[in-house]
């Protein structure tokens, strides 16, 4: 009898995947600039020397490809997890505009994915009774997918799930929703069976681009909201005040024995900063703590687009944020400044920044050392750690609508580089500079092949 072994990449604590072997690839969302005549594609990285390997275009326009995933992952390995013996094989890519969802297969071919299946919109409406599916993460039982609202584009958003072995949704997740309305992302303690989910606004609300009016108003989202995880119920609600609009990304402590993660804020009404907060249990209480605040950085009004001329200031716009799988290490990327910092969080009540660098943003267009007589814009966007949290990988697109108002030059895309020292510290990799100015896609999310510091949970410590 032949003996199964589990995926080579699924690790039982994060503290073994930090010892697993250094990535080779890592794969790139590109969205098409324009959102018409030209479909989004899927990059193949190589990681050695930055060149791009291979470029897959979808069947279609106007996907505007978000955060994709992998099928399985470490979760497979914890002890009720129904799937011990499947592999990380398949790249789960939803189309935040379109509604359609794409299923790559990167076994045989690692650097020429294969696209083996696609999910239509009206298969996930009629089965879900949500659209604009956002997020992908890999459970124990399932394929989770993040949706930003329902059919109509209007609220509630939600969570939904997709079969593990044929990929056809399975239904919408919540059972009892409580007050939760308005959706982003979503992650778990698995060990407590616990699931946080935080807020971004509905597709009717996002799709045109931001809103001064919605902003003012502090109609966008500033909550999180915890689930009893088995039972699909919402347990609670966490306000971090309506002046905090758009709680995005979650990211919580990856050793299980833990109860606190992190969530960002991208501004506030009151002062134009951004600002990370702490969640953590508390005598059976899920509270909130907010640890950091970036502010605002003065500019000249000619160096800034219209809807920021009145304030004379850049605001920061944190819009994406990385923890390192040692709990230690958490990146934050400044999209408007065009700053990724780096603060040691080891005590997730008392951070210490350790490093900064900056790149692209919107009134300093800061160059890479690749090439240092050319402005570039964008910031760091989206930002993904490797396994050993040595090295740190990141984008300069968010969405193509806001792209636009905040760049309204338009983004010419790339994806960069740093090094992480011992003591925090960040280095630009000189050499490290991929260029996707001759493809004129816009790079937005990254997966690392055989996983990443935000694609695998763990149930080990």
């Amino acid at each position: 009898m032949a003996l199964i072994q589990p995926d080579p990449t699924f690790y039982p604590s994060a503290r073994e995947a930090m010892a697993a072997p250094r990535e080779e690839l890592a794969y790139v969302a590109l969205l098409d600039a324009t959102g018409e005549g030209r479909p989004d594609g899927l990059a193949t990285i190589d990681l050695s020397d930055g060149s791009v390997a291979s470029v897959h275009d979808m069947s279609v326009p106007g996907d505007e490809l978000h955060h994709f995933g992998w099928n399985v992952c470490s979760s497979a390995l914890c002890p009720y997890a129904p799937h011990p013996h499947v592999e990380r094989r398949y790249l789960v890519l939803p189309g935040l505009r379109s509604s359609r969802i794409y299923i790559f297969d990167v076994k045989d071919d690692p650097r020429h994915p294969k696209l083996v299946k696609t999910i239509e919109p009206e298969t996930i409406f009629e089965k879900t009774g949500y659209s604009r599916p956002h997020t992908v993460h890999c459970g124990t039982d399932a394929v989770y997918v993040s949706a930003l609202g329902n059919v109509d584009g209007d609220a509630p958003g939600g969570v939904f799930t997709l079969d593990h072995d044929t990929f056809e949704p399975k239904g919408r997740w919540e059972v009892d929703r409580g007050s939760q309305a308005l959706h982003y992302d979503f992650w778990w303690h698995l060990g407590h069976d616990t699931m946080i989910t935080s807020e971004w606004g509905t597709p009717n609300q996002i799709e045109p681009g931001p809103s001064l009016e919605l902003l003012v108003g502090r109609e966008y989202g500033h909550r999180l909201h915890i689930w009893d995880l088995t039972k699909r119920r919402h347990l609670q609600e966490i306000d971090l005040g309506d002046q905090h609009q758009m709680a995005l990304e979650l990211r919580p402590a990856h050793d299980p024995t833990k109860t606190y993660g992190f969530v960002n804020t991208v501004i506030s009404v009151e002062d134009l900063s951004a600002n990370i907060f702490t969640w953590h249990l508390d005598g059976g209480v899920w509270k909130a703590q907010k640890i950091i605040t970036i502010p605002a950085e003065p500019a000249p009004a000619d160096l800034l687009p219209e809807p920021l001329k009145q304030f004379g200031a850049v605001p920061p716009l944190v819009t994406d944020i990385s923890l390192t799988l040692d709990d230690r290490i958490l990146l934050v990327s400044c999209w408007g400044t065009g700053e990724l910092k780096a603060y040691d969080v080891s005590d997730p009540f008392d951070p210490r920044e350790t490093g900064s660098v900056r790149i692209g943003g919107i009134a300093r267009r800061d160059p890479h050392p690749a090439s240092p007589g050319r402005a570039l814009n964008g910031g760091p966007q989206m930002v993904e750690a490797s396994r050993d949290r040595r090295r740190v990988y990141f984008t300069n697109s968010l969405y193509r609508s806001w792209d636009d108002v905040f760049y309204p030059d338009g983004v010419s895309s790339w994806m960069a580089k740093v090094d992480v020292a011992d003591d925090g510290s960040l280095t630009l990799d000189p050499a490290f500079f991929v260029d996707f100015a001759s493809d004129g896609r816009r790079a937005h999310q990254i997966r690392l092949q055989g996983g990443d510091s935000s694609s695998d949970s763990y149930c080990f410590p």
